[in-house]
């Protein structure tokens, strides 16, 4: 089971999410909590209205409503509706929310078994519920102990084989004109924002754009640009964009500037722990490999489930170079983890790799590297190891060296008292 949490300014917003895609019959309402009489029992207006309420318990919460969404695998299909709403209830009791309103819904519109909860983050005594860290710590907890007690498929046992067998993005991308566009666009946004870890549009472009779709600011000079806007669009086979860009604000997640910003400061400390994989995957694929060019680094990070993406300029010249860990979900500029990481950096090591292979110390050098290195999080950097090759390369006697024969004679100081005779 994999637990998705967004929060967001609107509850209104989430609340139609869901009930349109009750009328469009693409999901059904299956449950509440914490509600007088059952929801399905309630008109509409009266099931958002209870949600309303409790919020204007204090105004002081600008994002109120809360949106999870937990999926299942595949093989977890057919699951009662009973067991769903058990599921859901050991679950809103687990992350601190058992004793808030909530509606559960089911949705049958993708290739795996989910169920989504609406609820709001203001208790009836008019406090607000810290969910800073939730999904790390409560969420967690909760999922692990679902798993056990209702024998679900672990969600860890599915990101292994993901990672192990990592799919090209062509397999999965948009299609411009094979699918409705706001529907493909928004699936590919719920599958990166909430997850990845990225510090501006940039990086942020760099996951979205294997998936054919681009984050748009607009030109420097536009009107778009100045006020801060943001639109999403379709990319083509050759990451040229189609169609008409979709408001930011259109989507029911509201991938905005503004709460992407507010994203980009909390990334940019929790994805510090993990950016020493990257690291340390690229110092170990250039030991371990000959490697002559970016393709070719990239094809063995890949196995490790990090993606390489290039920029290039309209010349074809390599100016910049994003690391996508798909494992840890941090995407990182080569220069934020270090000059020789960068895309000169790397092009530098490509360069040394190919011309100084031949040499027997060090081959040997690497050899030893690996042989005895602590840990697979501790390996050699690339650094490191050029100060030893350097260090082996002096020649063992240096310029100013003078035989001992050359040498003048010190002369012999006279102790106290002592003559020449």
């Amino acid at each position: 089971m994999v637990a998705v949490i967004n929060t967001g300014p609107s509850v209104r917003s989430i609340f139609n999410y869901n009930e349109n895609k009750v009328e469009a019959g693409k999901a059904i309402l299956i449950g509440e909590g914490n509600y007088p009489v059952e929801a399905s029992e309630l008109h509409k207006d009266s099931r958002l209205k209870l949600l309303l309420k409790q919020l204007e318990l204090n105004t002081n919460v600008k994002r109120g409503s809360v949106h999870i969404s937990l999926n299942f695998d595949s093989s977890d299909n057919n699951i009662p509706k009973e067991k769903l709403m058990k599921i859901a209830h050991s679950y809103m009791e687990n992350i601190g929310f058992g004793f808030q309103p909530y509606l559960v819904y089911q949705h049958h519109d993708a290739g795996h078994p989910h169920i989504h909860i609406v609820s709001v983050k203001v208790k009836s005594d008019g406090k607000r519920i810290d969910m800073q860290n939730i999904g790390r710590n409560q969420s967690e907890t909760a999922r692990k102990e679902i798993e056990k007690a209702f024998n679900l498929v672990p969600a860890q046992s599915c990101q292994k084989e993901k990672i192990l067998k990592i799919k090209p993005a062509q397999s999965s991308v948009i299609k411009y004109g094979t699918a409705e566009t706001k529907k493909a666009i928004t699936a590919v946004l719920n599958a990166v924002i909430p997850n990845y870890k990225y510090t501006t549009i940039g990086e942020l472009n760099a996951v979205l754009n294997l998936y054919n779709v681009t984050a748009v600011q607009g030109s420097k000079d536009s009107r778009m640009f100045l006020h801060k806007g943001l639109a999403y669009q379709i990319l083509n086979d050759e990451k040229h964009p189609v169609g008409v860009p979709l408001k930011a604000s259109s989507f029911y997640m509201k991938p905005t500037l503004k709460n992407l910003e507010l994203k980009f400061a909390v990334n940019k400390t929790s994805r510090n722990p993990h950016l020493k994989r990257a690291k340390n995957a690229v110092d170990l694929a250039f030991m371990q490999n000959r490697i002559k060019s970016v393709f070719d680094l990239d094809r063995i990070l890949i196995k490790e489930g990090i993606k390489t993406v290039e920029r290039r300029n309209e010349q074809g010249i390599l100016y910049g170079l994003t690391y996508i860990d798909h494992k840890t979900k941090c995407v990182s500029n080569g220069s934020s983890l270090g000059k020789s990481y960068s895309a000169s950096g790397i092009e530098e090591r490509c360069s040394i790799k190919s011309f100084g292979t031949g040499s027997a110390a060090v081959k040997n050098l690497e050899d030893n590297a690996l042989k005895n290195r602590p840990s697979q999080t501790s390996f050699i950097s690339a650094g490191e190891l050029q100060k030893i090759i350097d260090s082996i390369m002096q020649p063992e006697f240096s310029a100013d060296f003078v035989p001992s024969q050359l040498k003048r004679k010190k002369k012999q100081k006279k102790g106290k008292g002592q003559s020449d005779y």
